[in-house]
């Protein structure tokens, strides 16, 4: 394993990780998915005690896990391993509102969403269930 790349996650960087590895989908985070993670890590309880420093940590550790063969993979090993399951649910609703955050999910956006769901081992209905609440709290009128 490449030295820039963690052994393990702590809980605050999965849940990092798990925003991180939506945004990336497609290749850059726009401004919209920042903005969006900025807020959810402002405003969660999960993050409370998180420190200030500790977003650009946990976003360092997981980018360089996605420039390897099996990084998405590890990815998904290393997030699962960090949480225990009710915060499994947390990493994936944090995922959906990323993807929800500009309007609809992408092609890619949705196949990550089910690799990620795979990779946390969550049940397919939950998981259902995680995605259509954050698809209604981005409706329009």
């Amino acid at each position: 394993m490449p030295m820039n790349t963690p052994e393990k996650l702590s809980p605050h960087q999965a849940l990092i990780g798990a925003m991180v590895l939506m945004a990336a989908v497609g290749g850059e985070v726009d401004d919209v998915e920042l903005a969006q993670m900025t807020r959810l890590v402002q405003d969660l309880p999960a993050f409370a005690d998180l420190a200030p420093d500790e977003i650009g940590r946990s976003t360092e550790a997981c980018l360089p896990l996605l420039e390897q063969p099996d990084g998405l993979d590890r990815a998904f090993d290393l997030i699962r391993e960090a949480l225990p399951p009710r915060l499994r649910e947390t990493a994936y609703l944090l995922a959906c509102e990323v993807a929800a955050a500009d309007g609809e999910a992408s092609q890619d956006q949705l196949q990550m969403l089910q690799a990620l769901r795979i990779g946390l081992e969550l049940d397919r209905l939950v998981a259902g269930a995680i995605e259509r609440a954050a698809r209604a709290r981005y409706q329009v009128i």
